[in-house]
């Protein structure tokens, strides 16, 4: 996992996002290495409700990059994108006997790193 070690490299980072890590990973796994303009393609069709929020993000990271380093947005690719966990929200769920069970409400922090397209 590459973190943000190149001076080129811009990232934008969304924390907490109520989603669980494993099913936010199978949307950021599709738009890991892409053209910007091909992760937001991929983005607008993926039927899963993270991809919102990725989307979002990725947004912001191109926004960052163009406000901060007037990067142009059609010239980027994503370099690094990767979701950590987050802390787990703990709640209990009544059972039978009196007992109870523990649902654990996972949370997400979903960060994209974006950098200028290498030329070859």
């Amino acid at each position: 996992m590459a973190k943000n070690t190149n001076p080129n490299w811009v990232s934008a980072t969304a924390k907490y996002v109520r989603v669980a890590p494993r099913k936010a990973r199978l949307v950021v796994d599709q738009v890991r290495n892409q053209p910007v303009a091909r992760a937001f393609e991929l983005l607008q069709f993926c039927e899963r409700a993270v991809a919102v929020d990725v989307e979002k993000v990725l947004k912001s990271a191109v926004a960052n990059a163009y406000q901060n380093k007037g990067m142009r947005p059609e010239t980027l690719q994503i370099v690094a994108a990767y979701v950590d966990e987050g802390p787990t929200l703990k709640r209990i769920r009544p059972r039978a006997k009196g007992s109870a069970s523990r649902i654990n409400k996972r949370t997400s922090h979903i960060t994209i790193t974006v950098a200028p397209r290498k030329e070859a």
